[in-house]
């Protein structure tokens, strides 16, 4: 009997790569013979991410086309064509090489080329979308999609209803259980006893918006019993060091990544957080209550929609990008008030689908059959 083998494709960022891997992992569990092939897109944060999982992957030379009028995002429209080109092509190899049972397309620039080649080879694809608004990209592909595995209600609005299967989003194992995980979070983190703890994340890349509001209303933590755990992101962790070293304030610890994420929502008392689909399902599943602040950099402002999603079943609270400055005191509010973190956190966790991954898991096995 031949090996069960499955293309993954997408990335970009951690709210596709990190569902993929979870896919990826669950896959091999249920079937340890499977073989799985990541495919990205070079330069992005996959190649680096999809390897230390222990997975290969292979990247195209492709990019996604540039929103914004400078001369250097002129320069990449104009070279797009030739890349999407080179990278079709490259696609097509792969899969006639690697020749996979199925071709799975979680969002990002890789995943367009991989998942239209399929297509054309008459391999079964299933496209996951993470997002409550589809992205252009994903609602060409569902055409010839078999399935599309969705995290929210009504998302007939962009695909054929007959195709939809609602899932929720996958993430990471180890968000469950976290309360078995707290001495080893308190240690991990060097939390003080009745000491608060707000955790502070900016998405994968870190959040430039974000990390100024906190900077400018940092004041509000002073001489408080809480602990500010704060992601800021590596391209912008030199300038927060410099700048926590001048404000001399210890209950804030920066880092450019946190890679005990358990650790971290275990102990956590509020979440600021972006808005995007990876972070809506973790904070849902966890059952935390959260700011949210929403990217106005994305396509179809689509995170201020997967916040309304929370926000509008009072399992979220929003802030707009331009009112960053104003997150610290609304936390500090926040922590005051226990009755209305409870209810947040009760309808949060009513949101959450701790069966996802398996889900999807199914119906990936489901289109071999």
């Amino acid at each position: 009997m031949s090996k069960f083998k499955v293309v993954i494709s997408g990335g970009g960022t951690g709210g596709h790569i990190y569902p993929a891997i979870a896919i990826a992992k669950q896959i091999i569990e249920e079937n340890s013979d499977a073989e799985i092939l990541f495919v990205g897109a070079n330069g992005r944060m996959e190649m680096e991410k999809i390897p230390e999982e222990g997975f290969k992957i292979i990247g195209l030379d492709v990019v996604g086309i540039q929103r914004s009028l400078s001369l250097e995002s002129l320069i990449k429209n104009i070279k797009f064509p030739l890349l999407l080109l080179k990278s079709l092509n490259h696609a097509k190899k792969v899969l006639i090489d690697f020749n996979p049972n199925v071709v799975v397309g979680v969002g990002g620039y890789a995943s367009g080329p991989t998942l239209r080649m399929a297509h054309n080879l008459g391999i079964p694809t299933l496209i996951q979308e993470q997002n409550s608004f589809a992205g252009l990209t994903n609602k060409w592909l569902s055409k010839k999609a078999l399935k599309i595995c969705v995290a929210y209600d009504n998302m007939d609005r962009f695909f054929e209803s007959h195709k939809i299967v609602l899932t929720g989003n996958p993430v990471r194992k180890d968000i469950e259980k976290l309360s078995l995980k707290i001495e080893e979070a308190n240690k991990y983190f060097n939390i003080k006893k009745n000491q608060k703890v707000i955790l502070v994340l900016g998405g994968s890349l870190g959040a430039k918006s974000i990390n100024e509001g906190i900077m400018k209303s940092a004041d509000f933590l002073s001489n408080k019993p809480v602990k500010l755990i704060w992601q800021v992101g590596k391209r912008y962790i030199d300038t927060m060091e410099y700048w926590l070293s001048d404000n001399n304030m210890d209950n804030i610890q920066i880092m450019p990544f946190i890679k005990r994420m358990d650790l971290a929502y275990s102990i956590s008392d509020l979440i600021i957080s972006r808005a995007g689909a990876l972070s809506i399902s973790e904070l849902t599943l966890a059952g935390k209550p959260s700011i949210l602040v929403p990217s106005p950099n994305v396509s179809e402002d689509h995170q201020t929609k997967n916040a309304m999603s929370l926000v509008d079943k009072s399992a979220a609270i929003l802030i707009k990008d331009h009112q960053t400055d104003q997150l610290i005191s609304k936390a500090m509010n926040l922590l005051e008030d226990e009755k209305l973190l409870h209810t947040i956190s009760k309808n949060a966790r009513l949101l959450g689908k701790p069966n996802a991954t398996k889900d999807i898991v199914k119906q990936i096995f489901n289109l071999n059959i």
